[in-house]
């Protein structure tokens, strides 16, 4: 599908128009169209197809038209001449903290700065502290960004951030005269790759905490510190570092401060709309009525003032959020997983044994686990073939028979081959639990011989023994790009024949991802969580996983193995038609 394509083109768009002071509103309306051409999940060639591209929010008859000409031409006559009229490399400014559209287009005309090289230029020769709206502490914040820049991974993903995030937040704890510490911004959220780290922290003498903060063991430079707020770079990895933003905020304003670094920008502008129709001010010190305040201790006071349910992070993107209805949306939590359904062991590519994996998982307090070690063809995971297989679900019932507590079910994390046909035959896969149907191989388009990644799926999908679909677009996060996956019809077969979609909660995976949960759940299909854990430690990446569910709206009822045992074995034995 083109939707991506088209989102960063639109974006594109808005941000030469904004650099070359364009209208304000039409700047927005194509941010607006940007943003839902990206959270798009049906293809829109299709929907161009079928006039249907202003069913979209945001999408009126001129944006249509020039997606329509994008994808007749591949090109959009508006930013094609916008492109023409400035230098592409302004657009690489705009990544550096400090240069918004205003600075970048003020640096262009007055030094012809088109290029983060041009750039570096002006502030070694002192030219752009001279320039309108900069000056020296602007301009060394803008040479600091560059450094960092220069020498950050990019965005950082969930799994990696999240643990690291934890552990500073833990040291802020540990400090003289801190009373409570949250940490905010888009791991509050549980997007699935973030850009920094914003934590809050309630104490009364900010400047004693920011100076201790400053001094914590792994801070690598000291971007800004004063009174009540510090953000520093630590050290991520060797040669990689993360921005952490560290604000002191007092008792009264905690709530506010807590839901406005939580964002999203979306989000919180969203709720300022509401504020503002009541004649009201919203920001990040509270809810005022002229110099009274109505709310701000906690985030439950801002949304009850506004006449809003509590809505948790994970769902503040302004996806429909603020239409849901009356009632605070109830999500899946962890506590409510009852086991997991895709764990690997030493008879593939594991790293535990059987007994291992469930001991760890009784230890965990789940009911139930799955084993599903790979299938034949996945040479390079030491797949078992057929023969090892049958030994292999012999070792499983056994050991489901010796370990109390937990009841262990034979699995197979079986390949989908090129040409749809599973792995195993069915009589093998007969004698299975539970069956995860994967494409580990041939991720791309169709060949002459072969089906497309979408045929493969629908396909397995059919299959009465297949349980579930794992990692269903086979993308690894910043690594390897999804399959292009038609998943309006994958979601549709899923929904029919109660075959399951599985959420991979390795931090690597997160597949499906969070607008794909959401259009699953339209559909009508039931959900798995599973970790893909090759080792015991990897069962504690569910967590990851559940945030994914909650940030597509999943709810208890939404996720299979929130069920008992039995309940399981009975919407297993549906699929089969037993």
């Amino acid at each position: 599908m083109i939707n991506a394509e088209l989102a960063r083109a639109f974006e594109r768009i808005a941000d030469l128009m904004e650099i070359s002071g364009g209208d304000r509103f039409r700047i927005q309306s194509y941010r607006r169209a940007a943003r839902t051409l990206g959270d798009t999940t049906e293809d829109l060639v299709e929907l161009a197809g079928q006039g249907r591209l202003t069913d979209l929010p945001g999408i009126g008859k001129g944006a249509a038209d020039r997606i329509k000409q994008f994808i007749d031409t591949g090109h959009i006559d508006v930013l094609d001449q916008l492109q023409e009229k400035l230098p592409t490399g302004l657009l690489a400014l705009l990544g550096i903290q400090g240069m918004g559209p205003k600075k970048v287009a003020v640096a262009y005309d007055q030094l012809q700065v088109s290029t983060i090289d041009d750039l570096k230029k002006v502030i070694e020769s002192g030219a752009l502290a001279g320039l309108p709206g900069f000056g020296a502490t602007s301009v060394s914040k803008i040479a600091e960004s560059i450094a960092f820049l220069e020498t950050q991974a990019g965005r950082t993903p969930l799994g990696v951030a999240l643990p690291f995030a934890e552990a500073i937040a833990e040291q802020v704890r540990t400090l003289s005269g801190v009373k409570r510490v949250e940490i905010a911004g888009s791991l509050r959220r549980g997007a699935e790759t973030i850009g920094d780290v914003d934590i809050l922290c309630e104490a009364r003498d900010g400047q004693a905490v920011i100076r201790q903060f400053t001094e914590f063991a792994g801070v690598q430079r000291v971007l800004a510190a004063g009174g009540t707020k510090a953000s520093v770079t630590m050290e991520l990895k060797e040669g990689h570092e993360l921005q952490v933003d560290l604000r002191v905020v007092e008792a009264d304003a905690f709530g506010a401060a807590l839901q406005y670094f939580t964002g999203s920008k979306e989000h919180n502008v969203r709720l300022r709309e509401l504020a503002v129709r009541r004649k009201w001010r919203l920001n990040e010190y509270g809810l005022f009525d002229g110099d009274k305040s109505l709310a701000g201790r906690t985030e439950r006071q801002i949304y009850e003032k506004l006449g809003l349910p509590w809505i948790p992070p994970e769902l503040r993107e302004d996806r429909g959020e603020f239409e849901a209805g009356a009632d605070e949306p109830e999500l899946v939590a962890v506590e409510d997983i009852c086991g997991d359904l895709h764990l690997h062991t030493t008879a593939s590519d594991g790293k535990n044994s059987i007994v291992e994996m469930a001991e760890a998982a009784r230890a965990k307090g789940y009911a139930y686990i799955a084993i599903c070690d790979h299938s034949q063809s996945a040479t390079i995971a030491n797949g078992l073939s057929v023969e090892r297989m049958r030994r292999h679900i012999k070792a499983i019932r056994a050991a489901d028979e010796n370990v109390r507590g937990i009841t262990i079910l034979v699995g197979s994390e079986c390949d989908i081959l090129p040409d749809g046909k599973m792995d195993y035959p069915d009589d093998l896969l007969a004698e299975c639990d539970w069956v995860v149907a994967s494409i580990h191989s041939a991720m791309g388009s169709s060949g002459s011989r072969k089906l497309s990644p979408t045929e493969r799926t629908l396909a397995a999908i059919e299959n009465r023994y297949v349980s579930a679909i794992g990692h269903p677009t086979g993308r690894l996060i910043l690594r390897r790009a999804p399959m292009e996956l038609d998943m309006a019809s994958i979601s549709e077969a899923a929904a029919r024949t109660g075959t399951f979609l599985e959420i991979n909660a390795s931090w690597q995976r997160l597949d499906l991802k969070d607008l794909h949960v959401r259009q699953a759940l339209a559909a009508g299909v039931s959900l798995t969580i599973n970790t893909d854990a090759h080792r015991c430690e990897g069962l504690g990446q569910m967590r990851y996983g559940v945030l994914t569910a909650r940030r597509g709206g999943a709810g208890k009822p939404h996720v299979v193995n929130t069920l008992s045992l039995a309940a399981l074995r009975k919407r297993i034995a549906n699929k089969r038609g037993g």
